[in-house]
């Protein structure tokens, strides 16, 4: 039986969460959901979610997301497809209009810091793992660079100026 449907980006961010932690995937929240911790908030029309997945992982997980409703859509083989190709796969809720990309482990330096680093926020009383500030702001670098959307650095500027003092500069100029 399906439970009963998120009403909100935070309700489906929890549920998500709660799921990858049940399976022991570990995770890290980024994107627009994790500049609403750092920096101002925003609209976002999606959760973006960086997951360490492992093959025996695939048929819980898709399973688990198609149980949160009867409308819930992923695609067991675009999961594994995803996983082979270190890529993205998508968990659709077209009844609240929000998708959830899962983006894959890169298993880089970099990947390997920003899960080390990732900061735990209580989200509706429970505990939601999100990149840390740094890592968001050289994510979203990374990502203006291969797409030019202003939306990045409108994002990096709403960081800075929220979370500016406590930023780690050292750790940025090493990464950056």
């Amino acid at each position: 039986m399906p439970s009963a449907q998120p009403e909100n980006p935070q309700q489906l961010l929890v549920k998500m969460t709660t799921i990858l932690d049940r399976l022991k995937i570990p995770y890290l929240v980024s994107g627009g959901m994790s500049v609403l911790i750092w920096g101002r908030p925003r609209f976002t029309a999606d959760i973006d979610i960086i997951v360490e997945l492992e093959t025996k992982d695939i048929r819980s997980l898709a399973k688990a997301l198609t149980s949160l409703t009867k409308h819930s859509y992923v695609n067991e083989d675009t999961i594994a497809q995803a996983l082979v190709n270190k890529g993205e796969f998508n968990y659709l809720d077209p009844n609240l209009g929000l998708k959830v990309d899962f983006w894959l482990f890169q298993n880089t330096a970099f990947d390997k810091s920003r899960f080390e680093r990732r900061v735990g926020r209580k989200i509706l009383g429970k505990t939601v793992y999100f990149s840390s500030p740094e890592d968001l702001i050289l994510i979203k670098l990374a990502w203006y660079q291969q797409s030019q959307s202003t939306r990045h650095l409108e994002d990096i500027e709403s960081i800075i100026a929220i979370s500016g003092k406590k930023l780690d500069k050292k750790y940025l100029e090493t990464w950056s």
